[in-house]
C-alpha cells in the first residue's frame, strides 16, 4: 500500500473521531502508541511488533492529516538519499569523524 493510499485509509476510517479529539489529544495517543512499540522491541515479541509498527504509523498518519501534512510529500524529503549528505548509505557520520579526527591531530611542525 502506498503511504499516500494509507493516509487516505485512516482518513476514511478515523478522521471524524481524531478531529474532534484535536491534535493535542490525538499526539497523546501517539506517544502511547510508541511506548507500546518500544516494549514489544524490548521484549523481541515478532507478532505484536507488527501490530505495534502499523498502530504507530496510523496515528502519525492522522496527527499528519490532522496538521494539513501530506505525508508521502513529507517522505519525499529523503528521495534523493540522506538530506545532509545526500548518500545512500548515509555518511553524515563517517564524515563527522573525519571532520573531528583532523580538528583533534596535533598541528605539523
Amino acid at each position: 500500500m502506498r503511504v499516500s493510499t494509507f493516509q487516505k485509509q485512516i482518513e476514511d476510517i478515523y478522521l471524524v473521531k481524531d478531529s474532534k479529539r484535536g491534535v493535542s489529544g490525538t499526539f497523546v495517543w501517539f506517544v502511547e502508541e510508541v511506548g507500546e512499540l518500544a516494549r514489544a522491541i524490548k521484549g523481541n515479541d515478532q507478532e505484536n511488533l507488527s501490530e505495534e509498527f502499523a498502530d504507530v504509523l496510523a496515528w502519525l498518519s492522522t496527527l499528519a492529516s490532522l496538521t494539513g501534512i501530506d505525508l508521502a510529500q513529507a517522505a519525499s524529503k529523503y528521495a534523493q538519499g540522506c538530506p545532509k549528505c545526500h548518500g545512500t548509505p548515509c555518511t553524515c557520520c563517517e564524515e563527522n569523524r573525519l571532520t573531528r579526527e583532523q580538528d583533534e591531530s596535533p598541528p605539523s611542525p
